[in-house]
């Protein structure tokens, strides 16, 4: 009962009186002759929090010493919500105008594409000037260097229009890892297995309202273009379909009216 006296009087003295409630439990630690007291805490703002007296006595000794007070949450108390980083508790349609939405170098969703920035371009192993001879004419050796100097720039250029016609002619572009977690998403809103899919009469592979993309992911998806639906606009899957498809109720054309029908042998008169 010292133990639990001398407890009380900690967390009083760093709580106040109104503050710490009924001794609720004591738990040895790990240490011999040292036990935690809890205590209710009666603050509103804490409720289902307990104060931790942590007591000890030395070998051969018969004073009882604290040696922390600390406030716990116990099984039913109020806590904040688990802290999540920023660009995980982003969703789809937070950003507004002006926003900014930082990329890690590191984005395992990004892998360098080509620029081209970053390539010297071979120069020649001397100056011009050095390799002429003293009638200012150009020896073998300069006009081999300034054709490879021609052929370096002529191959950049030639790998730069091939990374352009492939879309790669960016410092960054989606990696395998992006494009697979984008078709998972994409598949997920505008896929087979959604209820819209299922009930549709046909696929959006036929679809003429399709606009079909390239890259790796063309072979699976494509922009539906059709206004009237909901995915107008969106990236749908090939096996995607829905109520709006160009050939699922095509409008029959009105039948022709007859020819007027004529009778020349019978006059009628009207009196």
């Amino acid at each position: 009962m010292e133990a639990v006296g001398l407890a009380r009087a900690a967390a009083e003295d760093l709580a106040g009186a109104g503050a710490v409630g009924e001794h609720v439990d004591a738990r040895p630690e790990d240490t011999d002759r040292v036990v935690t007291h809890y205590f209710a805490c009666k603050e509103p703002a804490y409720r289902g929090w307990c104060w931790a007296v942590t007591v000890a006595r030395a070998s051969r000794s018969k004073a009882v010493t604290v040696d922390e007070v600390t406030l716990l949450p116990s099984t039913d108390a109020l806590l904040a919500p688990e802290w999540v980083p920023w660009n995980e508790r982003l969703q789809p349609g937070d950003m507004g105008p002006g926003d900014l939405l930082p990329v890690d170098a590191d984005d395992p969703r990004l892998e360098p594409g080509y620029t081209a920035a970053d390539e010297p371009i071979e120069r020649p192993r001397r100056p011009v000037d050095e390799l002429s001879t003293l009638s200012g004419e150009v020896t073998a050796e300069a006009e081999d260097d300034l054709d490879a100097v021609g052929a370096d720039i002529h191959g950049r250029g030639q790998i730069a229009d091939v990374a352009v016609e492939l879309g790669l002619d960016r410092p960054r572009v989606p990696s395998r890892f992006g494009l697979d977690t984008s078709a998972d998403r994409w598949d997920e809103a505008f896929g087979a297995a959604t209820a819209m899919a299922q009930a549709a009469p046909a696929k959006c592979l036929s679809c003429g309202f399709l606009m079909r993309i390239g890259g790796r992911l063309g072979q699976a998806f494509g922009i539906c273009s059709n206004e009237a639906t909901t995915s107008d606009g969106r990236m749908v899957s090939l096996a995607y379909g829905c109520g709006g498809h160009s050939e699922a109720a095509v409008m029959p054309a009105p039948p022709k009216p007859p020819p007027p029908v004529m009778d020349e042998w019978q006059i009628e008169i009207d009196q």
